[in-house]
């Protein structure tokens, strides 16, 4: 078995993948072909093209527009449920935390209990259909400011199932401090939701320190600013707080210039906990699969090296403790099987 079909039967977790930013190229022409006046190719062509990005303010424009295709809870369950399909046909999820950002629906006139009903009962069906276990965490798209932080909170402390478990800041980081959305945090994390800040993609390791010391962020999404500042390492590696490592989607955004500049092998050898992850895996032409096979590269990893990646997820996860044991029970005996037990 070569390392690529390794990774491919593996079973993994995924902590850092959107909801509406996983849609692939099948769902958007769909959705697009119902809602003709968001300007979205729906030829697939068309979208190749249209989901080629010139730098990070550029995606996040085109991610939006497609943010514009979820018009209805229909829309809604229909994306959530296709998503799971193809995570876990594709590449053999059995555990993803999945980020929403309800408040670009609410806005658009979907109401908040329209909006959890769909996502739930597409979560409902996508377990008992394809075996996956998904649970949400909620962000507020930064660049909307406190108004939809306000708006996150209460969808999350007012409108909450059992399966919301983490709160979450997305969107560009550039002009958008942390400090302003210190007390959202700080109530989210009273009701028992975790913090899962983006941080240090586009700007420097200050963010991640604002997101660590503001926000009690348990783990960081990206962080890759964190490489330039040793102190911070040492820090994250010994609080524990590990790090959403999303390789292709940092190439894709300009992030990092050239995936050999990638400091993910920093981050390892400084003793942080990293997590492999694919983002907005359709928009950047990845999927989980390959991120592993490029984390593998960054990393000289065998398929050990790999099946401990994707130990790492799960202990990392927020998972309920018999789920985390079922996925680590998938992983360790398809490794044995395949002769690579940790």
């Amino acid at each position: 078995m070569s390392l690529q079909e390794f990774i491919a039967g593996l079973p993994k977790a995924e902590l850092h993948v959107h909801h509406v930013g996983s849609a692939s190229p099948r769902i958007v022409s769909e959705l697009a072909a119902r809602h003709p006046d968001a300007g979205v190719p729906s030829d697939l062509d068309g979208l190749k093209d249209y989901f080629t990005f010139r730098d990070f303010a550029h995606f996040i424009d085109v991610y939006l527009a497609v943010v514009d295709l979820v018009r209805t809870p229909e829309d809604i369950r229909l994306l959530t449920y296709e998503v799971a399909r193809e995570m876990a046909e594709g590449q053999k999820l059995r555990y993803a935390e999945l980020t929403c950002t309800p408040y670009t629906s609410v806005v658009r006139g979907i109401a908040i209990e329209a909006y959890t009903e769909a996502i739930e009962d597409a979560r409902v069906a996508a377990e008992r259909d394809f075996g996956l276990v998904l649970r949400w965490i909620y962000d507020i798209p930064g660049e909307s400011g406190i108004p939809a932080a306000d708006a996150t909170l209460e969808y999350a402390l007012g409108h909450r199932t059992d399966a919301l478990v983490g709160f979450g800041l997305g969107g560009p980081e550039i002009g958008v401090p942390r400090a302003q959305f210190r007390e959202h945090f700080d109530l989210a994390r009273a009701a028992g939701l975790r913090s899962v800040p983006h941080a240090g993609e586009t700007t420097g390791p200050e963010t991640v320190w604002e997101s660590v010391r503001l926000l009690g962020a348990e783990r960081i999404g990206h962080g890759c600013s964190a490489a330039q500042d040793p102190e911070l390492l040492a820090h994250l590696a010994e609080a524990g707080i590990a790090l959403e490592v999303c390789p292709t989607s940092n190439i894709a955004t300009r992030a990092v210039d050239r995936i050999e500049d990638h400091p993910l092998r920093t981050f390892v050898e400084a003793g942080v906990t990293v997590t492999i992850n694919s983002d907005d895996p359709p928009m950047f032409s990845t999927t989980l699969n390959n991120d592993y096979e490029v984390a593998a590269g960054l990393l000289g990893l065998d398929e050990t090296g790999v099946a401990d990646l994707a130990r790492a997820a799960v202990a990392a996860s927020f998972a309920p403790d018999d789920v985390k044991a079922r996925v680590r029970g998938e992983i360790d005996a398809y490794a044995a099987q395949a002769g690579a037990s940790s």
